[in-house]
């Protein structure tokens, strides 16, 4: 777990100039900690200790401004650069090496008890403020345009942009 906990700070410390220090990033980053409780809830959520899963899930959103779902899949050394607005449904999935920005929504469509919400390839950088809704894919390497709204399938490595976001390349 320590390993774990290293490998994502320093994978904030590469990316993001800013940060002075690991112990910085571990008490002031929003992201890492987002992350480290997401870990504890989604093993609750994995036992089926349901509430235990949305009161770590409750806390770590008063606490971060980061609204994650206990039974989300979350992949190694995600970045949440800023992280405030960020909603992660609880069918989503998430792949390695991702980065997403503040304001990011990846949410469902409908209500029903299946997979609603996106899944996320490795690689991919998601931008201020986009939306991903519904039960679509996102391609490794794509990378997603501030304030995109994307409701279909993304090819691997294309570039999507605009209000209903379209590929361009």
């Amino acid at each position: 777990m320590f390993k774990r906990i290293s490998e994502l700070l320093h994978t904030y410390k590469n990316y993001d100039p800013a940060a002075k220090s690991l112990l910085e990033i571990a008490l002031l980053y929003p992201g890492p900690k987002a992350l480290l409780c997401h870990r504890v809830a989604h093993f609750f959520y994995g036992n089926k200790l349901f509430f235990c899963a949305r009161l770590v899930a409750e806390i770590s959103r008063w606490m971060t401004g980061i609204e994650i779902h206990p039974g989300a899949t979350i992949g190694r050394r995600l970045v949440i650069d800023h992280g405030v607005g960020v909603v992660i449904g609880e069918t989503a999935v998430i792949g390695n090496d991702c980065i997403i920005f503040h304001g990011v929504t990846l949410g469902g469509t409908k209500f029903n008890p299946i997979k609603r919400h996106p899944t996320v390839g490795n690689k991919v950088l998601i931008g201020t403020g986009a939306k991903v809704l519904g039960p679509l894919t996102v391609g490794d390497g794509a990378v997603i345009g501030a304030n995109a709204v994307v409701v279909k399938d993304v090819p691997a490595g294309a570039v999507m942009v605009g209000p209903l976001a379209q590929a361009k390349g």
